[in-house]
């Protein structure tokens, strides 16, 4: 990855908190909670686990420009969507962890010397990666989400169509749908 490039993803990766929260206020929060499918996840679930993302992204950030050549945890995050109880916790709340986390790490990022960006940890899952890769998964993560949140309110919306707004009819004009009979009688 040239610097450019390295510069690019840092950049989306320190707007992410801006292109979620944009992305969330077309989402109506009432389908928030609306599963396409049994085992896919809702927009709140989704919100939660990026808060869980983040949190694990951050401590893994650390690792890699403090203590590289070490491991770091993986985490099974499906099994954190249910036991963890993420439709009951405040999508608020975690967006705000989301946010505070992502500024800190991406003024971190913004500092670290070039040397620092081929540091590697170990990761059970993925195994030796490196900062710059780091980044790569991280920074396409929201985008990613962001896909998944709009395919959720596709679906909704197909069984969901906004309603009809009631129009106001004239003062004296007789209700939508009634028949007008003419009352002129011949005698």
């Amino acid at each position: 990855m040239t610097r450019e490039e390295r510069w690019r993803k840092i950049d989306a990766f320190g707007r992410a908190p801006q292109a979620l929260s944009a992305a969330l206020r077309q989402f109506p929060k009432k389908m928030w909670l609306h599963k396409p499918q049994a085992d896919a996840w809702s927009i709140h679930e989704i919100i939660l686990h990026l808060a869980d993302s983040e949190a694990n992204g951050y401590i893994r950030c650390r690792r890699l420009i403090a203590e590289p050549g070490k491991q770091v945890l993986a985490y099974d995050h499906e099994a954190w969507v249910g036991a963890l109880g993420y439709s009951h916790q405040s999508t608020k709340q975690a967006l705000d962890l989301f946010r505070r986390m992502r500024l800190m790490t991406y003024q971190l990022l913004v500092a670290v010397p070039e040397p620092v960006w081929s540091n590697t940890v170990e990761h059970p899952e993925l195994g030796t990666i490196s900062l710059e890769q780091w980044l790569e998964i991280h920074e396409s993560q929201v985008p990613q989400r962001l896909e998944q949140m709009k395919r959720n309110y596709e679906i909704w919306f197909e069984t969901h169509p906004p309603r009809r707004p009631a129009t106001r009819r004239p003062k004296g004009a007789p209700p939508a749908g009634t028949r007008l009979i003419s009352l002129n009688a011949t005698l």
